[in-house]
């Protein structure tokens, strides 16, 4: 049985002294350096703050991230930052329109995210505390998924890549290097952040990817859910020995609004069955996410799937005795020993944050805490 932890998905509301001190950046009135030391003391009060509410593992609440998952892309060599001729759409609202375009062959050498890791580890080691340092990057198929995002996305790739096989030994390859020197710097949990399964879900995108193609939305269904397990395997089944691979899968989460929408169903064989990871933070904080049936294709023991009853998106607190009814519920389909709970999701997955207070989010997970000694105790 794979240890469980009570631990946070991974991002927190970012306090206003770095707000400011990120926008004074963008406009040319900070330097580099002067933004960094401004993240350095934000990020040391988050960790004070994560090990004082009794997070076993803590991060650095990507404080230094605008997006949860574009600034590892731009971390990459080969690949450049620019804006896409619109943001994604979510429900009720538009993202900023950055994304992530190919410029040259992928590498993952000196990846800036490393660096940030030795910093949050040096920290979390410095206070003496039992907590440990993870960190969290987004899927190797979120990776993909953002390169062929549209035409000019498309367009480009297949001028870098006309072999999707050399991308795919380039992205395993660039992927492998940062774990690699991550886990040199101490990474022992190394969580990977996932919405791509939560698009397979959603039948509105099924069925839309499907009509560009001329396929049915189960072809398209089909097709996607073995390119991204294809893509992520490549990677978790080769990282280093004792590294635990944790992934969080998600439906969409900016400013408090989603994305998709659909139950695990669709895709519960691969990603739950055949998947490499051990821990799986669930998104189950609404109807949304369907029913807890789907669970029951966690056939390997060792598995551990951690339901996000508790939403990051509003500030009202959950009904505890409610919460551990539905951890009842879901006991039909998978053992109460391979079920876990934490947040649904971030509070803060990009810079924006949800519609929330500082407050509210440590409330949040003291409810996540007392649940978890009241069930596990």
């Amino acid at each position: 049985m794979t240890k469980k932890y009570f631990e946070h998905v991974g991002s927190f509301l970012r306090p206003e002294e770095l707000v400011a001190a990120r926008e004074a950046f963008a406009a040319g009135n900070l330097s580099a350096e002067e933004l960094s030391a401004v993240e350095d003391k934000a990020i040391k009060a988050l960790v004070d703050k994560q090990i004082e509410a009794g997070l076993e593992k803590v991060t650095d609440g990507e404080f230094r991230r605008a997006y949860w998952h574009l600034d590892f892309f731009w971390g990459f060599n080969g690949i450049d930052h620019i804006q896409a001729a619109q943001g994604y759409q979510f429900h009720d609202e538009e993202t900023k329109a950055d994304s992530a375009i190919v410029s040259g062959k992928i590498t993952g050498e000196n990846h800036p995210f490393v660096e940030a890791y030795k910093f949050l580890k040096a920290y979390v080691d410095e206070k003496g505390a039992s907590a440990e340092a993870k960190t969290t990057i987004p899927a190797p198929s979120q990776f993909y998924f953002e390169l062929i995002r549209d035409a000019e996305h498309v367009a480009k790739l297949n001028e870098v890549y006309p072999d999707f096989e050399e991308l795919r030994a380039d992205i395993k390859a660039a992927y492998l290097k940062v774990v690699d020197d991550l886990v040199a710097a101490g990474l022992k949990t190394l969580q990977v952040d996932d919405c791509t399964w939560g698009v397979l879900v959603d039948d509105n995108f099924l069925t839309g990817w499907g009509a560009l193609q001329g396929k049915s939305k189960e072809e398209v269904r089909d097709e996607l859910a073995e390119l991204f397990l294809t893509l992520n395997n490549d990677v978790y089944e080769n990282v280093p020995g004792g590294l635990l691979v944790n992934t969080h899968v998600c439906r969409g989460n900016y400013h408090s609004t989603w994305a998709s929408s659909g139950g695990y169903n669709p895709i519960a064989k691969e990603l739950f069955g055949e998947e490499a990871a051990k821990t799986y933070f669930l998104e189950f904080d609404n109807e949304r996410s369907g029913g807890f049936e789907p669970l029951a294709e966690f056939k390997d023991e060792d598995k551990v799937a951690v339901l996000g009853l508790i939403t990051s998106k509003f500030p009202e607190l959950e009904d505890k005795e409610a919460i551990i009814a539905r951890l009842k519920e879901a006991s039909q389909y998978i053992p109460l020993d391979q079920l876990w709970i934490s947040t649904q999701c971030g509070f803060a997955s990009t810079e924006e944050g949800n519609i929330l207070t500082d407050e509210d989010q440590w409330k949040k997970l003291a409810l996540v805490k007392e649940i978890i000694d009241e069930v596990w105790g």
